[in-house]
């Protein structure tokens, strides 16, 4: 198990697996197993992550599944207000009668990122996935096959081309400009936007909370004054980093569980316009 942590935590570049000092190198994947060859180097602890939390996924909704009662036990009381959440506050309102076709796959998404967002916080890996952008585009390209897909189930290929590239009432002399532009929205702007919103928030918020843990350690660890300032200055201004440095941890709690939403009701809402009667 040492063997297989000491690969996961984050603060070791490929180049120097001292990990120190940070770097960018510290956003680097690194393979599990390198004595393999580069032909693994697909293998490594970032996807480790992500197949870890898609195990919890599934293992967490079978056991929340299992034994259910009319009287709620506590188990079962947390799975119905995870469930009760994304069912009435984001498929139902999105989708309308339409929500019970997605809503399986939607509750596994709000799943799947909130906990790749939480070993953020989490000392075994200190990194949420999803500031990894290749992750993010994964995540997107799913929610773009799926409102397509949706689409073009429900009214064949031309007409959902026709419904998502000309809304209803444009004059013909607009044409030539509206459809590249709608084209353009639709088809190639969302599912970018969907990742880079993600990735954006997820890595900016590991970098800010390296900043305040990585800085206050190193002022913690001053022996000599630097750059006029007394030790015992720079030791305090360490300690109160690292005060700080739980403030931040907080709010990447909050921030991981808002995107994780954000991601979730965004998906629902493509999905409603791809089947939507008229736009």
């Amino acid at each position: 198990m040492g063997g297989l942590a000491s690969r996961l935590i984050p603060l070791e570049g490929e180049g120097d697996h001292s990990g120190w000092p940070p770097s960018a190198e510290s956003f680097n994947s690194r393979p599990l197993f390198p004595d393999l060859g580069p032909q693994f180097s697909w293998l490594n602890n970032h996807l480790t992550q992500a197949v870890i939390a898609a195990i919890i996924v599934i293992a967490f909704w079978l056991w929340m599944a299992r034994r259910q009662t009319v009287v709620p036990s506590r188990k079962q009381f947390l799975g119905e207000q995870f469930y009760n959440l994304i069912r009435n506050t984001i498929a139902r309102d999105a989708l309308g009668h339409d929500y019970r076709r997605f809503l399986p796959y939607l509750i596994a998404l709000f799943t799947f990122i909130w906990i790749n967002n939480l070993f953020g916080q989490f000392f075994l890996f200190m990194f949420p996935t999803f500031s990894k952008i290749g992750y993010a585009y994964g995540l997107a390209l799913l929610t773009w096959l799926l409102y397509n897909g949706a689409g073009i189930a429900k009214w064949g290929f031309g007409t959902y081309m026709r419904k998502m590239t000309l809304p209803e009432g444009v004059p013909k002399a607009l044409w030539a400009l509206i459809i590249p532009l709608e084209f353009l929205s639709n088809f190639i702007v969302r599912p970018f936007t969907l990742a880079l919103r993600l990735f954006a928030n997820m890595f900016a918020g590991h970098l800010v909370v390296m900043v305040f843990v990585i800085g206050s350690t190193m002022l913690l660890a001053m022996t000599e004054p630097a750059n006029g300032f007394p030790v015992a200055l720079l030791k305090t201004a360490g300690g109160i980093g690292i005060v700080f440095s739980f403030a931040i941890f907080a709010l990447e709690l909050l921030v991981g569980a808002i995107q994780a939403y954000i991601f979730t009701v965004l998906t629902a809402q493509y999905v409603a316009s791809s089947i939507a009667e008229s736009h």
